[in-house]
């Protein structure tokens, strides 16, 4: 994409350069990312269908005017916000722009909390319009893993990728990744995507199985095999013939009985308990863990021959808190689901909504996220910042930039100012310089801030 979800931009186009620069200002202070121009011919070559923009341009302008440039930028994307500032005389031409398509007009003289107002409803626009495409390509079969490991950064496009390239192969996998990074999202796909999708997929959990019954559970028995054996069972490993078996936390399985599956994976046979008789296993086995298994080896917590076996190939998934920039695709794709299960709307989000998903570690990854977007969908919203020991903190609202729609605008606008910056200073360790360099603005405008709105340990923030 031209400028990502997390890198929305507001293109100004205006000739008076003391108003382009008076509005750039106000605009960044604001919060938002400004790309300002002289003329409308420099902004048509920086547009597409996927930019994640809106365009504020005065209707008078040197060279294409306003509406010429907005039927151009229409013929680009028919969707693109367009927001255009007209003179007293300009209204009639305004409305009729508006009947061309333009998103809204703005009249001189105006405040720049009323074009920050605007500017935010068309951005939130356009990103539900550019999410909305996504979705629609993902329904369409354009990319079916895109729709069950949401996300663009690099290391999230090497995973679907390497999984795709697997699928179709036989090769067992041993999947790592944190607690709720989704290995069983990873394990259904290489399933589902693959030539063993008719077969079953049997999931197991190592640490939830009861020690007593484990090696009945993975291998079956037969009648009589052990006290209360009264009839056959098909154990687990048996019933994935031609599917997959999928070991979630298998560094929690018993060392004695990692000697048998080591067994059953080498020889792709199993034999029930009371029986001397192997069963023959077409099956793909796809481990995860959380832990270092040969660490865990060389302490002998895990044997290192099951290791070495199950290493073949290893997909790593990586951290929500080293993918930020997918964290609010991610989000609102969960909130979209949440919206089908508990049939209600998904309230409004702003950008400081998006700053404070991005600002935070999410150390349950997509799980502590899915649980936080069906919050949001219930109306439900926790807030994000929590003071140690003494539970959550209730954050800015994300549509008002407060806990709801009451309070004056100065307070509204001084709020989601507030959230801006606590989540950029968030995301830099209280660092002074990457937070100012990412927000565009001086130092001193930065600390003037901090100072003015009252932010917590503004006067201890390193440079």
């Amino acid at each position: 994409m031209a400028e990502d979800f997390e890198r929305a931009v507001v293109h100004l186009i205006e000739d008076d350069e003391d108003l382009r620069h008076a509005l750039e200002q106000g605009l960044e202070l604001g919060g938002f990312s400004v790309s300002p121009h002289r003329t409308t011919e420099e902004v048509l070559t920086r547009i597409g269908t996927e930019s994640y923009a809106v365009i504020v341009s005065d209707i008078r302008m040197p060279g294409m005017d306003g509406l010429s440039f907005l039927k151009a930028a229409l013929s680009i994307d028919p969707t693109m916000p367009v927001i255009l500032i007209t003179g007293h005389g300009d209204v009639q031409m305004a409305v009729d722009a508006m009947r061309a398509g333009a998103y809204d007009f703005i009249e001189k003289p105006f405040s720049v909390s009323r074009l920050m107002a605007v500017a935010e409803r068309a951005l939130e626009k356009r990103r539900l319009v550019l999410e909305n495409r996504i979705l629609r390509s993902t329904l369409d079969g354009g990319d079916e893993l895109a729709g069950r490991l949401v996300g663009r950064t690099p290391g999230i496009q090497r995973l679907r990728q390497q999984i795709q390239a697997l699928a179709d192969t036989d090769v067992d996998v041993l999947v790592l990744g944190e607690t709720g990074t989704g290995k069983e999202v990873v394990a259904r796909a290489l399933h589902d995507c693959g030539g063993r999708a008719k077969g079953n997929f049997v999931a197991i959990n190592c640490a939830a199985l009861p020690a007593d019954i484990i090696e009945s559970e993975l291998f079956g028995h037969e009648p009589g095999a052990f006290t209360g054996a009264a009839k056959q069972r098909i154990g687990k490993l048996e019933h994935a013939n031609r599917g997959t078996i999928f070991l979630d936390e298998i560094e929690s399985m018993p060392l004695d009985l990692q000697a048998k599956l080591l067994r059953a994976i080498e020889t792709r046979s199993v034999e029930r308990l009371g029986s001397n008789r192997p069963i023959p296993l077409d099956v793909r086995f796809v481990a995860a863990t959380k832990t270092d298994l040969a660490e865990a080896g060389l302490r002998g917590r895990f044997r290192l021959d099951l290791y070495y076996r199950l290493n073949v190939v290893t997909l790593t998934i990586p951290p929500l808190r080293e993918r930020r920039e997918d964290v609010p695709l991610l989000f609102f794709h969960l909130a979209r689901e949440a919206r089908a299960r508990f049939r209600r709307e998904i309230p409004a989000v702003g950008h400081a909504l998006e700053m404070q998903l991005m600002g935070r570690d999410w150390p349950g990854n997509v799980r502590e996220l899915r649980n936080y977007a069906d919050r949001f969908v219930l109306g439900m919203w926790p807030g994000f910042e929590e003071d140690e020991g003494q539970g959550p903190r209730q954050a800015a609202g994300p549509a008002t930039g407060g806990n709801g729609a009451s309070g004056s605008l100065s307070d509204r606008l001084a709020a989601y100012e507030r959230s801006v910056i606590e989540a950029e200073l968030a995301r830099n360790g209280g660092a002074l310089k990457p937070t100012y360099e990412a927000l565009q603005i001086s130092r001193k405008g930065l600390y003037d801030k901090i100072r003015r709105l009252g932010i917590e340990g503004g006067d201890g923030l390193e440079d």
